[in-house]
């Protein structure tokens, strides 16, 4: 329960510090922090909650985290369902809270964006659906390396949540106009609920995009990392668990 706890509270934080910069912060006026603000914000909810709960729950704050993680061999599928429960609750709640401080403002309409992901004519940048997807695919993909990469007990112990969360606000950067930037279904859906039907019809796809590109991403990592007998006699060689 304090696992499943700390998942809800991470996501919760993601969906709340990473949309509400997007929502609250982007173009405020004068001293809008813009696409690189935003970017950040998501790295930086990562990275504080990777130290604050990382020891708890491992700090996956996301679906396709979690699957991908199960496929490289690094977490029991036991663990999968009530994870991604917990993760999906927080990211709804994360997003309902950002509902009411954003419709505190006159003129507010959820309906015009509330940092949903998109394609066509939701994308921010016009995209298609087939651009959105190979997008979705590829950045999820790389997320999935990172982490397995950074996590990998033949690196230096203790700095992992730092690669993490560059290599999220490097994602952002890259897709925020794409798609708004998924790679996260809980963080999809925990503002699609709110953002109206056109999110909601459009949020399968970062939930398939995502799971898909964790999978693929767990596979390149194990065919490119997993041990040889050979590498198990170099000098210094330390054997991942």
């Amino acid at each position: 329960m304090k696992q499943i706890g700390a998942e809800f509270l991470g996501t919760f934080w993601l969906v709340l510090g990473g949309c509400g910069s997007a929502v609250l912060a982007a173009a405020f006026p004068n001293v809008g922090i813009g696409l690189l603000g935003v970017a950040f914000a998501f790295g930086l909810t990562l990275l504080t909650m990777a130290y604050a709960i990382g020891h708890i729950s491992g700090c996956h704050l996301n679906p396709a985290v979690s699957i991908g993680l199960w496929a490289g061999g690094r977490f029991p599928a036991n663990k999968l369902l009530p994870y991604i429960l917990a993760q999906v609750a927080g990211g709804l709640v994360g997003g309902g809270i950002l509902y009411l401080i954003a419709s505190g403002k006159a003129g507010f309409d959820a309906a015009a964006g509330f940092a949903a992901n998109g394609y066509g004519e939701h994308s921010p940048g016009g995209y298609s659906l087939g651009a959105a997807l190979v997008t979705e695919v590829v950045m999820t993909m790389m997320f999935i390396l990172i982490i397995l990469g950074a996590t990998d007990r033949r690196v230096p112990q203790g700095f992992a949540p730092i690669p993490i969360g560059l290599g999220l606000t490097l994602i952002h950067l890259i897709s925020i106009p794409v798609t708004n930037t998924s790679v996260n279904p809980a963080r999809s859906l925990g503002v699609a609920v709110y953002a109206g039907d056109w999110a909601l019809g459009q949020v399968w796809l970062f939930w398939v995009a995502p799971i898909a590109g964790a999978l693929l991403g767990a596979y390149i990592y194990r065919l490119i990392a997993e041990e040889r007998i050979e590498d198990t006699a170099a000098p210094g060689f330390v054997k991942q668990q």
